[in-house]
């Protein structure tokens, strides 16, 4: 089947510089797509299509204060793709949230849904606020009159939000109890990460950490280590590196630098990370921790470590700093740490990167075992969970490491080029209405 281009959207054609120059997020997520299009040979009108999100929705939130003032924030929902099933990605609050960024995090998610064979297209929904300036009730007020105003496009059949930056489970319940209310009864599967109490999964709150320590294993294992006894650094300490750290420090490897927002600590011989964690929920950061000095970013970003994981925002290993990079191995945790030129620039070093549509999958993995358990009212063990991410994870990356081999590409290019295949091959199957 051909398809004719469609006239370029501001998703696909940027009005200063082609995707491939541009370091933003949507610009590297276009870049990727534009490489891999190429690599798989398909119709221009077939990768237009891809490069262009299915469905947008910008709404307006007003918001009452709590000193009775009136706000009004900018909501955004995009819906990247789902030819092959409802759309899924999280919500984000963070004040650099723009409708650029949430297109790139939906195809994004798109791509990872597909690598790890979950019948989902991508989404991804944000508001640019600080969610620390607002309090509960504030953000209560705010995700509820969120939640309404998607509502035309939101449902366990058409699109499922789950918690990402500045968001968890008690947004999600939220979100869950004015879609519901709505709807006249409980609809379970309308979130995922949502708590036990009203329908969560097991091990959903640190599966995105469990997945990337399954990643660092299998890459270790691949190169003769081993996760006992190497060493590693943790960008970023929320909800994805916060967890990671504490595995993979039970795992047996040497933690020996960490950061987050407000600052860094490091200790050669290794970080006591429970006692860490413990000291990051009473300070607020990790600054400060008695068992080690206090470093900066940088040291954590280029410290001379086996495992490098980025868990925060887009874009922190770029041009500019990424020979700076010391690890062997980069294992992303957060969504696009690195962009298209640092990811060359590592390549050609021989520094091997995990690429996040595989290494973070596993947040998405047990948020779709949550939407199984939701729909079915069935619910399975711990052990259950954790036994069947690990294999999800584990053959996902043995898939795009012989991809990988057999056609010269790095894990980046690999895992893309099986993605954005499957999605391909699912619209072309279903066709082009009408």
């Amino acid at each position: 089947m051909t398809l004719t281009p469609a006239p370029p959207s501001p998703a696909t054609a940027p009005a200063s510089r082609p995707a491939a120059q541009r370091s933003d997020p949507l610009g590297q997520a276009l870049a990727q797509l534009e490489a891999t299009a190429a690599h798989l040979q398909l119709p221009q009108g077939l990768h237009q299509l891809l490069a262009t999100p299915r469905r947008e929705m910008t709404v307006s939130v007003p918001l009452r204060r709590d000193d009775g003032e009136v706000e009004v924030l900018v909501g955004h929902r995009v819906q990247h793709n789902f030819s092959r099933g409802p759309a899924k990605g999280g919500l984000r609050y963070h004040p650099a949230v723009d409708l650029d960024e949430v297109r790139a995090l939906a195809m994004w998610m798109t791509w990872k849904c597909a690598l790890v064979q979950l019948p989902y297209g991508g989404a991804k929904g944000g508001v640019a606020i600080d969610p620390k300036a607002y309090s509960v009730g504030e953000r209560e007020r705010l995700t509820r009159r969120l939640t309404s105003e998607l509502m035309p496009i939101l449902g366990p059949d058409r699109d499922v939000p789950a918690p990402d930056i500045g968001t968890d489970e008690q947004t999600m319940a939220w979100i869950m109890d004015t879609f519901s209310v709505a709807a006249g009864h409980t609809v379970p599967g309308i979130v995922t990460g949502k708590p036990l109490s009203v329908g969560g999964s097991l091990g959903r709150a640190t599966a995105t950490s469990q997945g990337v320590v399954h990643c660092v294993r299998a890459v270790l294992e691949e190169h003769g280590r081993d996760v006992e006894g190497s060493t590693a650094a943790v960008q970023g300490f929320g909800k994805v590196g916060l967890h990671a750290a504490r595995i993979l420090h039970a795992a047996g490897a040497r933690v020996v630098a960490v950061s987050d927002q407000l600052g860094a600590v490091r200790a050669e011989a290794g970080l006591d990370v429970p006692a860490l964690v413990a000291h990051a929920a009473q300070a607020g950061t990790v600054a400060g921790f008695p068992g080690g000095e206090d470093a900066t970013g940088d040291d954590v970003l280029f410290a001379e470590v086996d495992v490098l994981v980025p868990a925060a925002v887009e874009g922190v290993v770029h041009e500019g700093n990424a020979e700076r990079v010391r690890a062997r191995f980069v294992v992303e945790g957060a969504n696009g740490p690195t962009t298209t030129g640092a990811d060359e620039m590592l390549a050609d070093r021989g520094v091997v990167v995990v690429p996040d549509i595989l290494a973070n999958a596993g947040g998405v993995v047990v948020s779709y075992f949550e939407w199984v358990q939701a729909n079915q009212a069935y619910w399975w063990t711990e052990a259950e969970i954790e036994d069947r991410l690990e294999q999800r994870m584990r053959s996902a990356y043995a898939e795009v490491a012989a991809h990988a081999a057999e056609h010269r590409l790095t894990l980046r290019g690999s895992a893309l080029a099986i993605s954005v295949a499957r999605v391909a091959e699912a619209h072309t199957t279903r066709g082009l209405y009408p």
